[in-house]
């Protein structure tokens, strides 16, 4: 018995993922969407897990980070300042023969579609989702999705800095929902249409930026590895060339994952200058510069942004955890097979952190598992499972990441101890049930 280093197939990521409840296609009952999916119960879980990571990480655990929650919907001036009605565009090519479009900056894309060499001259296409605001849909009441969660930050710059007396470098983060209508969506989350951004803009002196940049980019690195648990070999930096950068970058490095296609990004960041607030005050004709207290002189703040989507990293974790044990790790005959998958997620993130098996349905047990689900519900999320044998019910808690079984047996109900199984090293520990939350807390510290 031993754990495999093959790294797992997008279609194994994917069969488990809709097998065990945690990502479903979006409106599969009527066809499917291309590009939306929804999640499950234990995917939603773990999603809120990572958000609320990432929230203690960037926000909690520091003294100049602020949150917000702006809103999804933008008038067309917004983004007209912004940039994005003349710069969001993808290059659209379509295949003259079977008529599907695609990026003709993906070469990967174009290579493996049969048709290479047939497609059409590119053209620019607006990603932005339009929609209307008011009863008509003219054209002053033309509004868009938000393609991403940013401008929402630097339109609320001067409210921010006022209300909580904020002094630079201070950063305004956000996590939300964003759209973008891609003219190809792949690789199950890593592409979509409808997807959750992670964002931070930090606000600093003209003169520090280059040096903030790097503190930023470093502290990204360690919060992958420390807090999400991906391993060091399989992230890199890729530094953008300057002549692909976006229309409001100075500086952009994307920190790289190595999924099963390749090296892909993960999260990025950018080094915005005064871009965004520059042409915010420019469009609205507010003043948004910044009074510095010490020299009383104002100007207009740089910004490095931190970005990452919640779903590629959902993905990326899910890759990391998945791990196959050759040989198969449970001992009953009818849940022994060649090989046995456990999701060794962070215990932290786990969408299920203990679960409950009582040996059998007599009522004994049933009524003591009550009294132990009550114990330790408030404080953990919790599963308890008494359908099949446990071999089989170990090796369904092992499959979804679950860290702690514990098991309530005939001798429960006499000396009022539970045993408790380690999902990583399968040791297990009589505990007395009035100790067993202080017991867990201490593992989850």
């Amino acid at each position: 018995m031993s754990d495999a280093v093959v790294r797992p197939t997008m279609e194994a990521i994917v069969n488990l993922a809709k097998r065990r409840g945690f990502v479903f296609p979006s409106q599969e009952l009527y066809g499917g969407l291309g590009g939306f999916y929804d999640f499950g119960p234990l995917g939603v879980q773990l999603k809120r897990n990572i958000e609320a990571m990432w929230w203690k990480t960037f926000v909690q655990e520091r003294g100049d980070v602020v949150g917000i929650e702006s809103a999804i919907i933008g008038r067309s001036e917004l983004w007209r300042a912004s940039g994005h009605l003349e710069y969001f565009t993808d290059p659209l090519v379509e295949c003259k023969v079977c008529h599907e479009r695609f990026r003709a900056d993906k070469p990967e894309e174009l290579a493996a579609h049969p048709h290479q060499g047939q497609f059409t001259d590119p053209r620019a296409f607006q990603q932005m989702f339009k929609t209307f605001v008011g009863l008509t849909e003219a054209e002053e009441n033309t509004a868009y999705l938000r393609p991403e969660t940013a401008q929402g930050m630097f339109t609320n710059f001067e409210n921010i800095v006022s209300t909580m007396r904020m002094r630079l470098p201070f950063g305004i983060a956000q996590i939300g929902k964003s759209f973008r209508n891609e003219i190809t969506f792949r690789n199950f989350l890593f592409r979509m249409r409808e997807f959750t951004i992670a964002e931070l803009e930090y606000f600093v002196k003209p003169d520090t930026g280059d040096q903030v940049f790097e503190e930023w980019l470093a502290f990204m690195e360690r919060v992958l590895t420390e807090r999400f648990g991906l391993s060091p070999e399989n992230l890199r930096r890729y530094e953008h060339p300057k002549d692909t950068l976006a229309h409001y970058s100075r500086r952009t490095v994307d920190i790289h994952y190595h999924f099963p296609w390749g090296w892909d990004e993960l999260w990025g960041i950018a080094y915005r200058t005064d871009f965004d607030l520059a042409q915010h005050e420019k469009a609205s004709g507010k003043q948004l510069r910044y009074r510095d207290p010490e020299t009383n002189e104002t100007y207009l703040p740089h910004v490095i942004e931190p970005t990452g989507g919640i779903e590629r990293l959902f993905l990326a974790i899910m890759l990391e955890a998945y791990t196959v044990i050759e040989g198969g790790r449970t001992t009953t005959t009818e849940a022994n097979k060649d090989e046995e998958v456990v999701l060794k997620l962070p215990k932290a993130l786990a969408p299920v952190q203990v679960a409950i098996l009582p040996l059998s349905k007599k009522e004994a047990l049933l009524g003591l598992t009550q009294e132990v689900e009550a114990l330790v519900r408030p404080q953990f999320t919790v599963d308890v499972d008494a359908a099949g044998s446990i071999g089989r019910r170990y090796r369904r808690q092992d499959e979804v990441g679950t860290p702690y079984c514990v098991t309530v047996d005939f001798d429960s109900v006499e000396d009022k101890q539970v045993t408790v199984r380690d999902r990583d090293t399968m040791a297990q520990e009589r505990i007395p049930i009035a100790s067993l939350r202080q017991w867990l807390t201490e593992r989850f510290a």
